[in-house]
């Protein structure tokens, strides 16, 4: 489970943290589970988040790994919900296309415009942990907008409705 925590301060974001929870070690569901919801917890009793954006299940071929997807992303949001924090869902397409203007792009893409647009000395080894970050970009984004999305119709357009990004 990747996480990332971006602060905002006066209209601009700030990178704060990038990690993950690593689970593989684990063999019971149900203690990853418990990881998840206390690691969660810790984040919020830590750094105080006004909202959490979270990436939306998405659907699969591989029905097992949605369902553990799903109940890893339930149970994260209810550790949100316990400390009445707002929580946002948003597409991966979604997502992907608010950091690099492709709703299609690789974590790689995704990650490289994170290390650009926050100033990132390094990225993690294992860019699942930019997952988070991204959604908390994309959060910061969507902020006060109405939920329609924006197209663009190539790289050369995103750019140009985004050069504040670019920067």
């Amino acid at each position: 489970m990747g996480f990332g925590l971006i602060r905002v301060v006066e209209k601009q974001m700030e990178f704060m943290q990038i990690d993950e929870l690593m689970l593989k070690k684990y063999n019971d569901p149900y203690t990853k589970l418990k990881l998840i919801f206390e690691r969660t917890i810790h984040l919020i009793d830590t750094y105080h988040p006004d909202e959490i954006a979270i990436e939306a299940p998405f659907f699969g071929k591989n029905v097992q790994s949605m369902l553990k997807l799903g109940r890893a992303q339930g149970v994260a949001m209810a550790a949100g919900l316990s400390r009445q924090v707002t929580i946002t869902e948003y597409s991966p397409k979604k997502i992907k296309m608010a950091i690099t203007g492709n709703g299609n792009a690789s974590k790689e893409q995704v990650a490289k415009m994170l290390q650009s647009l926050l100033k990132m000395k390094q990225l993690p080894k294992n860019l699942d942990a930019t997952d988070g970050l991204a959604a908390a970009v994309c959060h910061f984004y969507n902020a006060g907008k109405p939920q329609a999305e924006k197209s663009y119709s190539g790289w050369a357009s995103f750019v140009r409705n985004n050069e504040k990004r670019l920067g």
